[in-house]
C-alpha cells in the first residue's frame, strides 16, 4: 500500500492494530485453534521465529527458549509489550528480554525489506522452528521472504506455514460483509501445490501438509465434534479452513556469513525480447533488466526481435544500441509473422547457455528474470514457466475472460502434458539452449501449428521429459500500446493445440 506521508502511513497501521486486537479477541476460537495446532507441531522449549507476530501471544503460549517476532506494525508491538511485560520491542537491533524464563524477541521490521533483517543476520541466531502463519495472503513476493529466511535456519530447522483454503474466499468475504470478520482487501489465494513450489524453488524440502479447522466459530460441543472428528474424514480434509505445510532447508546450511560458501557454477544469458509496436517501452525495458549470471556487473546478452511494427520501435532500437556501446544489445529482424517465429529468430543467433523470454510489454517486471535464472543454475527444473495466476493482479493486467480462459487451459493442458502448468500463454519462459537445440530438432513432430511460441517449447519440452517448473511473478497493466491478444480467435486456436497434444503427446504411439 502507497502513503502520501509518513502521518498517513502512521495512521493506517494504529488503526489497522487497533482493528487486528479486536477482532483476534472476537474470533479467538480461530485463533486459538491455529494456536493448539502448532503446539501439536513445536515442542516447549525450541528456538521459535514467527513471521508477522503481531502482538506476540503466539510465541507465547508456545514456551520456546528462545524467540523472536518479525512485526512490520509497530503498534502491535507495543500492545505486546503492555500485556505481556516480558516482551521489549526493537526497533534497531535485537534485544532478550533479560529476567525472564524465556527469551522474546519482538524486531520492528518489513519481511520483504531487503535490508530489514541485518541484524537479525549478524546476531547469528538460528532457530528450530520458523512459523509463517496466514502472511503469505499479504505479501508481494512470497519466494523472496521464504529465502531470507534460509540464513536463520540450520539443517534440521521446520518452516510451518498456515493459509486459507482458496475454497473459503466467498464464505470469508461474506464473513466480512456481515461483520464476522475483519475486512483485509484483496490477498494471494493460492492452491497447497502453489506453496509446495514455492517452499521448493526457495531451498527447502517439503516434509509434510494437511488441513484442519472445518468449523471456525466456537459453539460448545458442535465446534469440537465437527473439528475433531467430522474434519478428519476423507473428502471433508478438503473443506477445511486451514491448510499447512512444512519444510526443512534442502541440505545442510552454511551460513550466510561462512567464507566456507561453495561459488555456484554460473552461466551465460540471452534475454530475447520479442516487439512490434512497443516504442515507448524499448527505454525502460533496458533500464531495468538487471545484471545476473557469468556477466556478473553487466547486462546480460539482449536480442530484440522485432516484428515489422507500424510505429518506430525498429528506429528506436537502433538508436538504443548506438547509445549504449558498452552493452551487448543486438537487433533481429524477423522475417516472419507471429511471436512464435520471432523467439525462433532470435534463438537462432543467441549466444547464452541460457535463454530467457521477456515481452516487451513491460506486464511482467523484468527484475524477475533473475529468479528464472536461479532455478535453471539451481537444477530446480529444466525448463521454467512464468505464472501470472498466483498474485494479485493489476485492476486491468487481464480481462475477466482472459483470466477464466487461461485457468480453464492450464487444468487441461496439466493433464495433457503431465505435468502442473497453471499459466499457460505467460510469455516469460526459460531454458538452456542446449535443450533449446533439441526441442528445435523434434520441432517436425509436432508440426507448424503454434503462433504464440509457447506451445511449441512446452509441447517439445514436455515431449523430452523435461522438468517444468513455474514461477509466479505479478502481473500489471501494459503502459504502452495495446496488447496483440484477441480473445476469441486465439481461443479457439487453443483448442486446436489441445488437440495436437492430444493426438501427439496423450495418445502417442509407442514405438516397438
Amino acid at each position: 500500500m502507497r502513503f502520501r506521508d509518513n502521518k498517513e502511513k502512521d495512521d493506517y497501521l494504529k488503526d489497522y492494530a487497533a482493528r487486528k486486537i479486536y477482532w483476534r479477541e472476537r474470533n479467538s476460537y480461530y485463533h486459538d485453534s491455529i494456536t493448539s495446532f502448532l503446539k501439536t507441531i513445536v515442542p516447549a522449549g525450541s528456538s521459535v521465529l514467527e513471521v508477522g507476530c503481531g502482538t506476540g501471544k503466539t510465541l507465547d503460549a508456545l514456551h520456546p527458549s528462545v524467540s523472536a517476532g518479525i512485526e512490520i506494525n509497530n503498534y502491535l508491538i507495543e500492545y505486546g509489550k503492555k500485556i505481556c511485560p516480558e516482551h521489549y520491542p526493537c526497533h534497531a537491533e535485537l534485544v532478550s528480554a533479560s529476567g525472564s524464563d524465556t527469551d522474546i524477541i519482538f524486531y520492528n521490521a518489513d519481511a520483504e525489506d531487503e535490508n530489514s533483517l541485518q541484524g537479525l543476520y549478524s546476531s547469528g541466531v538460528i532457530f528450530d522452528y520458523i512459523i509463517i502463519s496466514d502472511l503469505i495472503g499479504t505479501l508481494d513476493d512470497i519466494q523472496f521472504v521464504f529465502e531470507r529466511l534460509i540464513p536463520l535456519s540450520h539443517g534440521s530447522t521446520k518452516i510451518i506455514v498456515t493459509y486459507y483454503n482458496y475454497f473459503w474466499n466467498p464464505v470469508l468475504r461474506l464473513g466480512e460483509l456481515f461483520k464476522l470478520k475483519m475486512k483485509e482487501g484483496e490477498k494471494n489465494w493460492l492452491y497447497i501445490e502453489e506453496i509446495k513450489n514455492l517452499l521448493y524453488l526457495s531451498g527447502y524440502n517439503v516434509s509434510d501438509s494437511g488441513s484442519f479447522l472445518l468449523f471456525p466459530k466456537r459453539i460448545p460441543f458442535l465446534s469440537a465434534f465437527i473439528n475433531n472428528h467430522i474434519a478428519k474424514l476423507p473428502g471433508f480434509r478438503r473443506l477445511c479452513l486451514t491448510g499447512w505445510v512444512t519444510g526443512i532447508p534442502s541440505g545442510i546450511h552454511i551460513p550466510k556469513k561462512s567464507s566456507a560458501i561453495t561459488a555456484k557454477e554460473e552461466f551465460s544469458v540471452t534475454v530475447l525480447i520479442p516487439c512490434r509496436n512497443e516504442e515507448g517501452n524499448i527505454d525502460k525495458i533496458i533500464n531495468r533488466i538487471p545484471a545476473f549470471g557469468s556477466h556478473k556487473k553487466v547486462l546480460p546478452e539482449i536480442i530484440f526481435a522485432e516484428g515489422n511494427s507500424t510505429d518506430n520501435t525498429y528506429r528506436k532500437i537502433e538508436e538504443l544500441i548506438k547509445e549504449n556501446p558498452g552493452k551487448d544489445i543486438r537487433l533481429v529482424k524477423q522475417t516472419g509473422k507471429g511471436k512464435a517465429d520471432a523467439v525462433r529468430a532470435g534463438f537462432d543467433v543467441a549466444k547464452g547457455d541460457i535463454l530467457i523470454i521477456l515481452d516487451a510489454d513491460m506486464t511482467v517486471a523484468p527484475e524477475d528474470l533473475s529468479k528464472f535464472y536461479n532455478a535453471l543454475r539451481d537444477r530446480k527444473g529444466d525448463f521454467i514457466n512464468g505464472t501470472r495466476l498466483v498474485y494479485q493482479m493489476e485492476e486491468k493486467a487481464m480481462r475477466r475472460m482472459n483470466k477464466f480462459g487461461n485457468i480453464f487451459f492450464s487444468k487441461i493442458f496439466s493433464w495433457l502434458l503431465g505435468q502442473r502448468i497453471t499459466d499457460t500463454l505467460c510469455g516469460t519462459k526459460a531454458l538452456f539452449k542446449s535443450d533449446y537445440e533439441k526441442i528445435k530438432a523434434e520441432r517436425a513432430y509436432f508440426g507448424d501449428f503454434d503462433p504464440f511460441g509457447d506451445f511449441d517449447l512446452l509441447f517439445g519440452a514436455s515431449k523430452l521429459k523435461l522438468k517444468i517448473i513455474e514461477i509466479p511473478i505479478r502481473y500489471g497493466e501494459r503502459k504502452y500500446g495495446e496488447t496483440n491478444i484477441h480473445r476469441f480467435r486465439d481461443g479457439f486456436r487453443l483448442l486446436k493445440m489441445c488437440f495436437v497434444a492430444l493426438r501427439k503427446i496423450k495418445f502417442a504411439k509407442q514405438k516397438v
